[in-house]
């Protein structure tokens, strides 16, 4: 079992994006880009937040969370696998959480915050060709009516071919599909995913970030094991390691990491890691 290289990451990969967007000036930047409009200043609320409204739910973990000035919460995620299913699933779930969160007991409804959430594909969703979909809740019996319940969903793709966003857009969503930097704000970008790789605090994070994924994979499959053994018998064996393997691969899923990933790891095809997914309601 191993993971990405060090040295190999890009803006695509979560650990690489989290620590480029921590530039609060990249990351203000890129947010106006993305939605075309201004801010006159960000907060971090925590770096990666995680959100859990009690321990029995799910929780999640997020890229990028900020808030602007008037409180309008902006979370931007990195987004790599290519289940469109899973994904518009996602983007529910972490709406409800996200307005779970922003709101406390006793509070009006009135008082819930904007959002965007805001999902970079590197591939191609929903028709194809678009680079940008942005949705909101309108009257499907007069679409000029519009909810205004302050929600906003945006789907990027790298990989759109329509002239239909911004060129300074089109140079960030460039970059991010693997393409030189070709303005001031992709440059900057650039210069800080080079800091990246040459900081060994942070090669020192992601390596422990590995080492972590390596002993849960041990764990798990000595616990499932050890299982099997105590029944006696070649399917308990079986049984048991197979279920050490779905406790790992339900860690990896609550870790987001990509179903592409979590193959790689521990040799399962991506439709039994969704199986496993959908059975604990992860996916």
């Amino acid at each position: 079992m191993h993971i990405k290289p060090f040295e190999e990451l890009t803006i695509q990969d979560n650990f690489m994006f989290q620590k480029v967007m921590r530039n609060k000036r990249i990351c203000k930047a890129t947010i106006e880009r993305l939605l075309d409009i201004q801010i006159k200043d960000i907060t971090y609320l925590e770096e990666e937040k995680s959100l859990r409204m009690n321990p029995d739910s799910k929780g999640i973990r997020l890229d990028v969370y900020v808030n602007d000035v008037d409180g309008t919460v902006f979370n931007v995620e990195m987004q790599t696998t290519k289940n469109m299913e899973e994904l518009v699933k996602r983007v529910r779930y972490y709406q409800s959480i996200i307005d779970l969160h922003n709101i406390e007991k006793g509070q009006d409804y009135t008082e819930l915050n904007d959002t965007y959430i805001i999902f970079i594909c590197t591939f191609p969703v929903f028709t194809g060709d678009l680079h940008k979909y942005t949705f909101r809740n309108i009257c499907l019996e007069n679409h000029n009516i519009e909810l205004n319940d302050g929600t906003t969903k945006l789907f990027l793709s790298t990989k759109g071919t329509a002239n239909d966003i911004s060129k300074p857009l089109q140079y960030f969503l460039d970059y991010v599909d693997g393409k030189s930097p070709a303005d001031e704000l992709v440059l900057e970008m650039d210069s800080v995913v080079n800091k990246v790789r040459h900081s060994k605090e942070w090669r020192v994070e992601y390596m422990t970030l590995e080492m972590e994924l390596k002993r849960r994979w041990k764990e798990g499959m000595a616990e499932g094991t050890a299982k099997g053994r105590a029944e006696g018998k070649a399917e308990g064996r079986a049984e048991g390691k197979a279920e050490g393997k779905a406790e790992v691969v339900l860690g990896m899923l609550q870790d987001k990491l990509s179903l592409e990933m979590i193959a790689k790891y521990t040799k399962l095809t991506i439709e039994q890691i969704t199986e496993i997914g959908k059975a604990h309601s992860l996916i």
